[in-house]
């Protein structure tokens, strides 16, 4: 692929994960039948994530398609957030955003994946299902009792503490991390919400190629601008890199 400076086009989508609506924009390069990344935000956010948005368009000058999408219970998708949240029904809205690129007529079958927090986690769980060529994540947990749920800053939207504290989360998603390759790791050493020795476990137990980016002084939030530039320029190499020049190699 050649870094193409370009007008992109962006479309609103819709589509169905078990019972529920979900909606997404994707961003579509001037490319015929482009390999694509899907993004999926993280417990409390939603596709109109600023890292989102800078990412597909960064994604978009290499050539490649972003599709984001919100979650049941968040955005503009259907659900009841503290009812229908779960790392498994996270992982069924990836899959069917997964099944419905592949099914566009504007976009090529070949899948990358980003996740973010808990989108990070939902990625690792269902790369291997979504036959996903590479990954990037960012603050992902390995299990549920790795996150703190006591929110210390104001950016989160009103109500997100009561929201946390109906969620029955349960999940551990270790033993799928040594399937797990073609990945790029972000995380921020001083992360108070999730650890920064999940990005050590899925570093270590995953296969190469892979790469641990350490963010000295990073917050959950990615606060940094020069963190936020760091993570955005390596990210779209990194699936830049792998789509171009790799053989494509699925997950097991």
């Amino acid at each position: 692929m050649v870094k193409l400076e370009t007008e992109t086009t962006c479309k609103k989508l819709e589509f169905s994960s078990d019972s529920y609506q979900l909606r997404g924009v994707l961003h579509l390069p001037a490319v015929k039948s482009p390999v694509i990344v899907i993004g999926s935000h993280g417990l409390l956010s939603s596709s109109e994530s600023p890292k989102q948005i800078e990412l597909a368009r960064r994604c978009n000058t290499f050539g490649i398609a972003y599709f984001r999408f919100d979650h049941r219970g968040c955005g503009q998708s259907q659900g009841d957030f503290a009812r229908v949240t779960s790392l498994s029904a996270r992982s069924s809205d990836l899959l069917a955003a997964v099944r419905l690129m592949r099914a566009n007529a504007d976009t090529g079958n070949r899948v990358g994946l980003f996740g973010s927090s808990m989108g990070g986690a939902t990625c690792l769980s269902a790369a291997g299902e979504a036959r996903a060529e590479s990954l990037v994540t960012f603050a992902a947990p390995v299990r549920n009792r790795s996150i703190n749920r006591t929110i210390h800053t104001p950016h989160h939207p009103a109500g997100a503490q009561s929201q946390l504290d109906k969620l029955d989360l349960e999940f551990d998603i270790s033993g799928k991390l040594a399937d797990i390759h073609h990945v790029l790791i972000f995380h921020g050493e001083t992360d108070n919400v999730v650890p920064f020795s999940d990005a050590l476990e899925i570093y270590h137990k995953a296969r190469k190629p892979k790469k641990l980016i350490r963010q000295p002084g990073g917050d959950h939030l990615m606060s940094n601008p020069l963190h936020q530039k760091e993570f955005i320029r390596e990210t779209a190499l990194w699936f830049k890199t792998y789509f171009e020049l790799s053989r494509p190699q699925k997950f097991q």
